[in-house]
């Protein structure tokens, strides 16, 4: 699950250099160049190094970006992620990609242009989720995703403050009852990213460079990544105007609005 709280537009902060407990072949890239924090969360810091076209180097705690590192080398290999140069789980993880080309889609060269944009995130939604995914090393996000859900919901853990008021629920007991209800729907049939949100699709002159931040993709339910769609828009634009253009454009005979309801008091969980 994403965290529906986060703004993770690319946020540059020049520092002296990487931190000191950097293993010594990655800190080696960080000698003789800029060196940025582009940290979105509290969960890992990235640093950005400038040099040989751009590196990002994540840290996080050990065992955390295992999944991510595979999952970006599964999409890199259909053309959709970065190359991954690193991988290391040590005292912590430590991640690192080439830089892909272009910005993500916060860029303002986007945002000023919400039709164009919102209709290009459903394009290459529906593009992702044609995409074979034999090979997976995910092959059933719905069983993960389910299950951090009712965990969350167990432990109290119920926010819905940051949800479109389309999807809003009076109470956890509601929302737990349509998830209950509608969680034999959850279908494995695309491969998903998982936080299809503005922030992690990079764009080249309004072509696709490809996804970043793929720590929760996986082969599952489509509806996952459409309810971050419709969400991302409507954070990132602050109005529900562009939801219909974006369905329009994914397609809506691969849309179920009950599904997405269904998604909406899985996420209000965390």
């Amino acid at each position: 699950m994403a965290d529906a709280a986060e703004d993770k537009r690319m946020k540059r902060t020049l520092i002296t250099g990487l931190p000191e407990d950097t293993p010594r072949e990655l800190r080696r890239l960080g000698e003789n160049a800029r060196v940025f924090d582009s940290s979105c969360s509290p969960e890992a810091r990235v640093y950005y190094i400038e040099r040989d076209g751009g590196y990002y180097l994540k840290k996080a705690p050990k065992g955390t970006l295992a999944r991510e590192a595979e999952l970006t080398r599964y999409f890199h290999s259909k053309g959709l992620g970065t190359e991954v140069l690193d991988y290391r789980s040590e005292d912590a993880d430590w991640f690192l990609t080439a830089r892909m080309t272009g910005e993500d889609c916060t860029h303002e060269r986007y945002l000023a242009n919400p039709l164009r944009l919102s209709a290009l995130l459903g394009e290459e939604l529906r593009r992702l989720h044609e995409v074979d995914f034999a090979g997976c090393p995910v092959p059933d996000r719905n069983a993960s995703y389910l299950a951090l859900a009712f965990e969350n919901e167990r432990t109290g853990n119920y926010d819905r403050s940051h949800f479109p008021d389309s999807f809003g629920y009076r109470s956890a007991e509601e929302a737990k009852r349509v998830l209950l209800a509608g969680m034999g729907g959850f279908r494995r049939e695309v491969l998903l990213h998982g936080d299809y949100c503005l922030p992690n699709v990079m764009l080249s002159d309004w072509r696709l460079s490809g996804f970043i931040d793929l720590g929760n993709g996986g082969v599952g339910d489509r509806h996952i990544d459409l309810f971050w769609g419709v969400w991302t828009l409507e954070f990132n634009l602050h109005t529900n105007e562009y939801r219909n253009r974006f369905l329009d454009a994914y397609g809506r005979d691969r849309v179920e609005e009950e599904m997405l309801r269904v998604v909406a008091a899985a996420e209000v969980f965390g």
